[in-house]
């Protein structure tokens, strides 16, 4: 099995470009789902931001404040470094698990949804490829405001607040155009599930694992039949 990463930008359709490969039976794991799941109370990551934050980041019902925990490390690196510290290695954790689930299930890929892939780039050294879903900055533009209710100038502000997808264009492995109708989208979609379901990508892996596996059992099977008394 192996990792592909998904990203693209506010307004160029990667939610829905995602919804069309779960469609396809695609495995996809979420990375902002499990973000804010690891944060949660009785997960080791929510003790450790209090600790470090204190409990004025924490709502009445124990949850962590996102607002107010953003407003902490706005502009303030050192804080924005501890609490990745915290989360990034309990995020990576729980993307292990989800992805092996999904290797015993048989998938040869899995698609990790990362906003961010791109500004962080820890993850790239893990993913054989990478996606981005891409529209042009007019339709983006466009979309953006019909979408959030915005004028221009506030569109453009958000717009601008990220890494331009004409360079995450230049980064990526496979590029999707959402620029235009859907279901030309859809379609570009569902021709690149196909040729990563066809890649062979996946084999070294699994037959690294079953090899692994043969040799456990071998061993098993000999310590039965040699050091266990005979029935």
């Amino acid at each position: 099995m192996f990792l592909v990463g998904l990203t693209g930008g506010i307004a160029s359709g990667k939610s829905s470009v995602i919804q069309v490969f779960q469609q396809l039976g695609c495995a996809v794991i979420d990375v902002d789902v499990i973000a804010r799941q690891v944060v949660q109370p009785g997960y080791p990551a929510h003790q450790r931001i209090v600790e470090a934050f204190g409990t004025e980041v924490l709502l009445e019902n124990g949850d962590i404040d996102r607002k107010v925990l953003g407003d902490l490390i706005f502009n303030q690196p050192d804080r924005r470094h501890l609490l990745n510290t915290i989360t990034h290695p309990e995020i990576q954790k729980e993307m292990m698990k989800e992805t092996f689930k999904y290797f015993l299930r048989g998938y040869r890929y899995v698609i990790l949804d990362i906003p961010l892939l791109f500004e962080t780039k820890k993850l790239l050294k893990y993913l054989k490829h990478t996606v981005v879903v891409y529209c042009d900055r007019d339709t983006q533009l466009a979309r953006l405001m019909q979408r959030n209710n915005l004028n221009r100038q506030d569109a453009e502000a958000r717009i601008n607040s990220q890494l331009p997808l004409k360079d995450k264009v230049r980064m990526a492995r496979h590029v999707l155009d959402n620029s235009g109708e859907w279901s030309l989208t859809r379609r570009q979609v569902i021709l690149l599930h196909t040729e990563l379901e066809r890649s062979l990508e996946y084999l070294p892996l699994r037959l690294s694992v079953l090899t692994g596996l043969a040799g456990v059992a071998s061993l098993l099977y000999l310590l039965t039949r040699y050091l266990l008394p005979s029935l």
